[in-house]
């Protein structure tokens, strides 16, 4: 490291336990690692957003902000006893790289990328023996196309994939989507113009004669629920296979779906149009306009 990158580092570290110090600001002196816990989350998303369209500099910045976040954790930690401080982080973290990287630190030998990954599996369940599950180190908190590739990815790693092949998990989509509309047979009502994913109480009245049990949180019967439930499943199988990341697909896709609705919006403002009075053909003229804009 630079010596002037670790100064900067020391100044900023030095910055923050000021912050926490007796006469320094009342906000940070009041926070734990439990209240920081939105902002790590919020600070995280920026750093994403900034790697996916915001340039180097923005970038920068919001690298800088998480790590202000890390640096926030550590100075708490340091406050207790029994505490730790940033060296602590740093020294663990150091250790643990080097002792999963035999092939760099070593004399182990790999073949490739792949390799790399197995060994990882195995060095870390050896440090982690804690852990009764290859699958506990997955966050149950992650959103949840990211955390079914984290659990598929695990037991892959170490051999077990139930579809082990673009072939089959394209097969398992299949499969997944043949059932998706056998069950949607059962369900008769289409969502009227308005509703959203959410299902009124009088609406799970009405399908209690056609479902044996309902979802809590959205009223969506448990079969339909489950059903849907496996094609996602199965998308993020096919998704690993072929080494797309699911969660990074989906924030694309849907981004696109944004800027296109947004270029509806903006023309129909242009326009002097009100969107709540458009019918579907209308609707749909206006969807395929914005897509040419967009793309131009």
């Amino acid at each position: 490291m630079r010596e002037e990158a670790a100064a900067a580092l020391r100044a900023l570290n030095e910055v923050v336990e000021q912050l926490r110090a007796p006469g320094g600001c009342p906000w940070d002196r009041e926070q734990t690692h439990r209240t920081l816990r939105p902002y790590l989350l919020e600070e995280t998303y920026e750093v994403l957003d900034a790697i996916d369209n915001r340039g180097d500099a923005m970038l920068r910045e919001e690298l800088g902000d998480l790590l202000l976040q890390v640096l926030m954790h550590a100075a708490i930690a340091m406050e207790r006893d029994d505490g730790f401080d940033i060296g602590d982080i740093a020294e663990v973290t150091r250790a643990k790289m080097v002792y999963r990287h035999p092939h760099v630190f070593g004399d182990t030998a790999v073949g490739g990328a792949a390799d790399v990954v197995v060994n990882w599996e195995k060095l870390k369940r050896g440090e982690k023996r804690e852990r009764l599950s290859l699958l506990d180190g997955v966050p149950h908190a992650m959103p949840a196309l990211a955390y079914a590739h984290g659990l598929q990815k695990r037991p892959a790693r170490v051999g077990f994939d139930e579809t082990p092949s673009v072939q089959a998990a394209l097969d398992r989509v299949r499969d997944a989507l043949s059932g998706a509309e056998r069950v949607a047979a059962t369900e008769p009502e289409a969502a009227a113009r308005g509703q959203d994913w959410s299902v009124s109480e009088g609406e799970i009245a009405r399908r209690s004669g056609n479902a044996t049990s309902h979802s809590a949180v959205a009223g969506a019967s448990l079969p339909l629920e489950d059903a849907v439930g496996e094609l996602l499943f199965q998308v993020v199988a096919l998704a690993r296979q072929l080494r797309v990341n699911p969660e990074e697909a989906l924030r694309r896709r849907t981004t696109m779906f944004g800027d296109r609705f947004r270029a509806l919006e903006a023309r129909a403002r242009d326009d002097g149009v009100d969107l709540d009075a458009l019918d579907i053909s209308e609707w749909r003229r206006r969807w395929r306009e914005a897509e040419i804009a967009v793309a131009d």
